[in-house]
């Protein structure tokens, strides 16, 4: 049975569908209730241990393997999950990811009506809020895969590995021979148009790679290896507070721990060697219809942010198995820190 529960937030009301509960029942709101809760303790957590990246890390990882062209779930992909298994979690693409795992299994054990699926997508829109970038109107009710079982092949949506995530600069596992066309060949295959993509590639405004993890960069982990940008007293966050997380590797934005369109203002603050700009950055800006909406983003926060609301949110329900088949959202309050 799936009925909907509205629960009353001021003057508004925000709809819930909630599987095999009566309307106003109990159950239905202690299912909610737990969810809220673990919400707010995620945001807090994510914002004491400048961890933001990390998370939305995890969440792109475990569902940007979506397949539009598979019907079947697990089998399509997308986020359920199965991030946390082997051989998925040893991928290299997703290699640091364990800890985002290992941040998140105390909140999984304290609140066990939270899918792990939901939880590790509910963490990535966190991060985005906490640092600074926008309240994205996210659904729950994600199903869980269980075991590795359920992870997709390295080389099953044609690529040479990762399951279909992206690569930062050639040789492209896709075959491509130019990064604008293995964006397109990536970011297609899950439904995105170019927009999409550029709006998604904005969200490089936070965080950093490591030499240790992706091996793109010579920067690795602590104050010793770090960059101009990313050593532990360099001030990063979007209040203005002290604190970096982990110190080390190199950011695509002098401030990666705020979430604004900074990274989009690449060609008006000129090349700086002390931070990335890969191929497929680059390509955002050279490809005359990725540039449209580059400039766009440039020149407007809001519009980036609308942007990135909308392709979030798809990125993070596409292939999900949701139960009941609408989701259901959680309260106006629940997305404030």
């Amino acid at each position: 049975v799936e009925t909907c529960l509205c629960v009353a937030e001021g003057a508004a009301r925000v709809p819930y569908s909630v599987r095999g509960s009566v309307r106003g029942s109990p159950a239905a709101m202690a299912h909610i209730a737990e969810y809220v809760a673990c919400k707010k303790e995620l945001m807090e957590f994510i914002d004491k241990n400048n961890c933001a990246p990390i998370m939305v890390r995890v969440a792109w990882h475990d569902s940007g393997n979506y397949d539009k062209r598979i019907a079947e779930w697990p089998a399509r992909g997308g986020a359920n999950a199965s991030i946390r298994f082997d051989p998925e979690i040893n991928f290299g693409a997703n290699a640091g990811l364990t800890k985002a795992v290992a941040f998140l299994t105390p909140f999984k054990a304290k609140f066990p009506a939270v899918s792990w699926a939901d939880l590790i997508q509910m963490g990535s829109a966190c991060a985005i809020e906490v640092t600074g970038g926008p309240a994205i109107p996210m659904k729950y009710g994600r199903a869980d895969t269980q075991d590795g079982s359920a992870c997709p092949g390295e080389t099953s949506r044609g690529t040479a590995g990762n399951a279909g995530l992206p690569d930062a600069m050639p040789p492209f596992g896709c075959g491509a021979s130019d990064p604008a066309t293995h964006l397109r060949n990536i970011f297609y295959r899950m439904g995105f148009d170019d927009e999409g993509i550029v709006a998604l590639s904005g969200a490089h405004t936070l965080g950093r790679a490591f030499a240790e993890r992706s091996g793109t960069v010579e920067n690795g982990y602590g104050d010793a290896k770090a960059s101009k940008y990313t050593k532990s007293a360099c001030p990063v966050r979007h209040d203005g507070a002290s604190g970096v997380g982990m110190a080390g590797g190199k950011a695509w934005t002098s401030n990666w721990l705020t979430f604004d369109n900074s990274y989009f203002q690449y060609l008006k603050r000129g090349k700086d060697d002390d931070l990335i700009w890969f191929p497929t950055d680059e390509a955002l800006h050279k490809d005359e219809k990725f540039k449209v909406y580059f400039e766009k983003f440039a020149d407007s926060k809001q519009a980036f942010f609308e942007a990135y609301c909308r392709a979030h949110k798809m990125l993070s329900e596409q292939g999900s198995d949701f139960g009941p088949s609408g989701g259901f959202s959680l309260p106006i309050a629940a997305s404030k820190l």
